[in-house]
């Protein structure tokens, strides 16, 4: 019994994956509705973050001692990429709630909820690029074949997207004080992570940043686009997050998948 509900988690997981049509054009449509009538759509929450990053930059490096251009552009890809982090957890508490209604009225994957959250802000991700561009533009950093790790760095970041996804959108619809319990705590990890400071600044206290996995998933996307060294320890770090994340997944996906319709 458990065997087969093991390989039913993991068909579920494949025939959502495998099924783009659906849920691509799902997250597209959620996007269209939230920015419906509006005339720059999703593009005011790209200008609020070039707004912010604009008065954030010159005075934080200012408080750091840092150079601004350089502090600018690590700036902006920080606050871009933690805004989708943040966003994509926030989400994934409401995924399957959310998507009441076609889990009961309609015979599809489950894990095309998951997914149809996690493109929607993918896509909103795609317009925020455009300050993370213009950012890099003006500091210039070397470009070499380190940039070829970004896109391999987006796919791991958005293949744990679906797991958390997963294992936040069950918790949350059992269990709705949970959806709180996750908002609090990813204030205070966005204080812990270093989106505004840098980790050369705790300096012989240094190592503690490898304890955030938060920082692990900002150094794999940050570091090649800004032209940093790999730093392996964080590739690992992903590399292994990401094998453990699918197992535990699995595993209470296995046992709980058929209960979900029931919870929300």
């Amino acid at each position: 019994m458990q065997r087969s509900n093991f390989n039913l988690a993991v068909s579920d997981i494949a025939s959502g994956i495998s099924s783009f049509h659906i849920w691509a054009a799902l997250g597209w449509q959620e996007v269209m509705q939230r920015y419906r009538r509006s005339v720059l759509g999703p593009f005011w929450l790209t200008i609020s973050t070039a707004i912010m990053v604009g008065l954030m930059g010159p005075l934080y490096a200012k408080l750091f001692q840092q150079d601004v251009l350089t502090y600018f552009a690590y700036l902006a890809v920080n606050l871009v990429l933690w805004q989708t982090i943040f966003q994509l957890v926030q989400d994934s508490c409401t995924a399957f709630i959310a998507s009441e209604g076609y889990i009961k009225q309609m015979r599809l994957p489950l894990s095309i909820h998951v997914l149809r959250m996690l493109w929607k802000n993918l896509i909103i991700l795609a317009h925020n690029f455009v300050v993370v561009i213009l950012a890099i533009a003006l500091m210039r950093p070397p470009l070499g074949l380190h940039l070829l790790l970004f896109p391999l760095a987006v796919f791991l970041f958005a293949a744990n997207a679906l797991w958390v996804g997963v294992l936040l959108g069950m918790a949350c619809a059992r269990f709705r004080d949970v959806t709180l319990m996750v908002t609090n705590l990813m204030t205070v990890a966005f204080f812990a992570t270093p989106v505004l400071w840098k980790p050369q600044m705790l300096g012989r206290h240094e190592w503690a940043v490898n304890l955030n996995p938060f920082y692990h998933f900002l150094e794999t996307l940050r570091a090649p686009l800004l032209g940093d060294p790999v730093n392996v320890v964080s590739w690992a770090a992903v590399g292994g997050i990401t094998v453990t994340g699918y197992l535990v997944m699995l595993v209470f996906y296995s046992r709980f998948r058929a209960r979900i319709a029931y919870w929300v």
